[in-house]
């Protein structure tokens, strides 16, 4: 009789957390491998926010703290959702956790019972559905369209609804695809949603600051009247390069804000006292750098799609946020080059020109494959070439 549970046995270890290790094993074993699978910003920590956490070291701020957040944290949270996204929260509406994730997972240990439905957009964060099967929920997969640039569309929602939806996932701009909803966009959305009173809404905005050419970013919330129904989560790792420090905060209804702390005071408890002291300085000093880091982002961008899209088999669509591009091998997957899948397309990648890249599959649509672009240009411009040269000598 096995040890481990069945709740576990619903789930996959994460595809993106494989791609990455499986890159430092062959860099360990010698191999000159390229990653381009990890979902984290190459810059460094500002040296504000380092400096905030030392001085919290040598100010013995190392003890616990309230177990979903200090208040110091709460009140920046607060001031940074009413200075940026014109939404107002008082501090029992606030929650912080060890990281986004920590968030997302508490929410859906929190309000799942079993059977409940969560719609799910694909392609989508790879950890969305295995979080909602821990939790006894049921995803139910929405795939969207490439011509709809990966987007959710109001009809799609309306057909997706039924009696057991209870949650509906927004994730802009979007991890895979870099995709990010217009405010006409998530308005129409909402009209669907506003007439169906059951429903809430989880708005994964981790990619908020992270977006080019004068693309507008808008928060569900803060565009319609579903705000009490509405959880919108953030945090400090991709804006701020924090990814490391482990800290993700959301906002929402009161009785949901208690429940999600009383799961997180049976688990990890508070976050660490020093990154949460951090993330103060992040949220309340300069921001000038964010904008300096995502013009480095577009160049790396730019220079990412065109390249794909000289490659005979590859096309890729032009993101306008997040660090991922999301671009299509369906031209290379045939008998001729002996690929059948997404899958076939980035093990032989990797195994033959030692270019880490993750699958489409793994975000719950065939045919593609994420390439994260939070990497020097020295990289891509490898990278690019190997996997121009690894195409050709497919045809």
């Amino acid at each position: 009789m096995s040890i481990i549970s069945d709740s576990l046995k619903r789930i996959k270890p994460s595809p993106t957390i494989a791609v990455t290790q499986k890159a430092r094993e062959l860099r360990a074993a010698g191999k000159d491998v390229i990653g381009l699978g990890a979902g984290e910003p190459d810059f460094d920590t500002p040296d504000n926010i380092k400096n905030a956490a030392i001085q919290a070291i040598k100010d013995g701020d190392t003890k616990y703290t309230a177990v979903d957040g200090t208040p110091a944290l709460k009140k920046a949270i607060i001031e940074k959702f009413k200075r940026e996204n014109n939404l107002d929260f008082t501090v029992d509406q606030i929650t912080v956790g060890t990281g986004g994730k920590q968030v997302l997972y508490n929410t859906f240990m929190a309000t799942l019972n079993k059977g409940d439905e969560v719609i799910i957009p694909a392609p989508y964060w790879v950890s969305y559905p295995d979080m909602v099967l821990l939790a006894g929920g049921k995803p139910k997969i929405i795939k969207c369209d490439e011509k709809d640039g990966f987007k959710l569309t109001s009809k799609k929602l309306q057909k997706a609804i039924s009696k057991k939806t209870k949650w509906l996932i927004l994730n802009s701009p979007s991890n895979p695809t870099g995709a990010g909803y217009t405010k006409n966009e998530i308005e129409d959305l909402a009209k669907v949603l506003i007439k169906n009173k059951k429903i809430h809404i989880l708005s994964d905005d981790i990619y908020e600051h992270i977006k080019y050419d004068n693309f507008n970013f808008f928060t569900i919330a803060q565009v319609s009247k579903l705000k009490d129904r509405t959880l919108t989560m953030n945090g400090v790792s991709k804006s701020y390069a924090m990814t490391g420090w482990r800290i993700g905060y959301a906002a929402g209804p009161k009785d949901m804000i208690k429940a999600i702390g009383k799961i997180q005071s049976q688990s990890t408890s508070n976050p660490s006292s020093v990154s949460q002291a951090a993330a103060v300085e992040a949220l309340n000093g300069v921001q000038d750098f964010i904008q300096e880091r995502s013009d480095a982002f577009k160049e790396r961008r730019d220079f990412v799609v065109k390249s794909l899209n000289n490659i005979k088999g590859i096309t890729c669509l032009t993101p306008n946020g997040a660090f991922y591009v999301f671009p299509s091998c369906k031209g290379l997957l045939n008998k001729k080059t002996k690929l059948k899948t997404d899958t076939d397309f980035v093990q032989k990648l990797l195994d033959k020109s030692n270019v880490a890249v993750v699958q489409g599959s793994a975000f719950g649509l065939d045919g593609y494959f994420r390439i994260s672009y939070a990497t020097s240009m020295e990289n891509l411009q490898k990278a690019m070439d190997r996997i121009k040269s690894f195409c050709e000598s497919l045809s």
